[in-house]
């Protein structure tokens, strides 16, 4: 199946972005980018960079159904760019659940939602439990669907327990189960192309530009800093603190079965590279 017509909701968001930048730097489709209707429509630094580069700002009310069909009326694949609400507390599945029934009723082909990041067991975590709910949704929608998991963000990896200013890393269990990481500027590439794959359809894609433990990417922060790090492991879990409890889940269930990199036809940013920069970052 060929697409003309890709929408990235949430496309000016920290994640979103990076989607939006790869498909416009491809080239090969029109981009739509839905943002939150707001008094200040025009005062986003990123929607106006992303426009100048030939992408179209749409303003939507993603809880008024017929301003989101017709804002998608067109748009061939759908791609889900949006985080959870923790203010509101509304969760990926609430969030998402709108833009999924308006997205049938536009005839969108296919749909790609905010999964991204890891995959975990079913009850690991309240999170990723939320996504699997609507995972289920999007499989009875009728909807073609791809799920692309990359892992931890590199350029966040120090929320799996690397402090560089402190150089000491903090880990939850032992630090011998592998994480996948990948680089902002190499997770929108994996969309792009994964269109391009017969495969994809109905499928997950799972990639990594790194896949190693805490230990082997604290070898490569000593080798960085030229220094030595205090190292703890089996961190005790704050149960109230939801990032600590994300991440324990993370450091336990984060590795992935296989990898799909063979598919695609860019190898990844080393992660050596990005960690140098978060240390630069800190040192300069």
């Amino acid at each position: 199946m060929s697409f003309e017509t890709v929408t990235i909701a949430g496309g000016t968001g920290k994640v979103g972005h990076f989607i939006a930048e790869a498909f416009l730097e491809d080239g090969s489709y029109r981009i739509k980018i839905l943002r939150r209707k707001s008094n200040e429509e025009d005062s986003n630094e990123m929607a106006r960079s992303l426009a100048s580069k030939g992408a179209e700002i749409v303003y939507v009310d993603y809880y008024k159904k017929d301003d989101l069909v017709k804002a998608l009326q067109g748009t061939d694949v759908l791609i889900s760019a949006l985080n959870m609400d923790f203010v509101g507390g509304a969760s990926y599945y609430d969030v998402q659940t709108p833009l999924l029934n308006a997205a049938k009723d536009a005839s969108v082909k296919r749909f790609i939602p905010s999964e991204f990041g890891v995959k975990m067991k079913y009850r690991a975590n309240p999170l990723t439990d939320n996504k699997k709910l609507f995972r289920d949704s999007v499989e009875k929608s009728g909807l073609e669907y791809t799920y692309i998991y990359f892992g931890v963000l590199q350029e966040e990896i120090f929320l799996c327990g690397f402090d560089i200013e402190k150089k000491k890393a903090t880990f939850f269990g032992d630090g011998s189960k592998k994480i996948p990481t990948t680089s902002f500027s190499d997770f929108g590439k994996y969309i792009v192309e994964s269109l391009r794959m017969p495969e994809a359809r109905n499928s997950e894609i799972t990639v990594a530009g790194a896949n190693m433990s805490p230990f082997e990417y604290l070898e490569i922060f000593e080798k960085v800093t030229g220094s030595k790090w205090e190292v703890v492991v089996n961190r005790k879990v704050v149960d109230v603190i939801f990032l600590d409890r994300f991440m324990a889940a993370v450091a336990q269930e984060a590795e992935f079965e296989k990898l799909d990199n063979d598919k695609f036809s860019f190898a990844p940013r080393p992660v050596s590279e990005v960690i140098e920069e978060l240390v630069n970052q800190v040192s300069g």
